[in-house]
């Protein structure tokens, strides 16, 4: 999804705009983060590694991928999908309730 050579735009999709398409950033973010902590991944190397990858997927969209542009806000998106995913596996009750364990 983030590596696609096109983005989908709002003539194959109507649906999508910019409101969506930071939805699904944060999503897939959340998603991420959430199923590392719920393996036992460490925060730290959880939280590193996906804003790395936040920022190094907007960098090589736009410089690499001839039909896409990097978005300094999808790189928000993704980093706001990582504490949400935290955040959420965090919860008490659920196996791993501790941000830092």
């Amino acid at each position: 999804m983030l590596y696609a050579p096109r983005a989908p735009s709002t003539d194959q999709v109507p649906l999508v705009g910019p409101v969506v398409d930071k939805a699904v950033h944060l999503a897939v973010f959340a998603l991420v983060a959430w199923t590392g902590r719920r393996a036992g991944l460490p925060v730290r190397v959880l939280v590193v590694v996906l804003l790395a990858h936040a920022v190094v997927s907007e960098l090589l969209q736009h410089w690499v991928l001839p039909h896409r542009s990097g978005d300094p806000l999808d790189a928000l998106a993704d980093a706001a999908g990582v504490l949400v995913g935290l955040l959420l596996a965090a919860r008490p009750g659920t196996r791993r309730g501790r941000l830092g364990a």
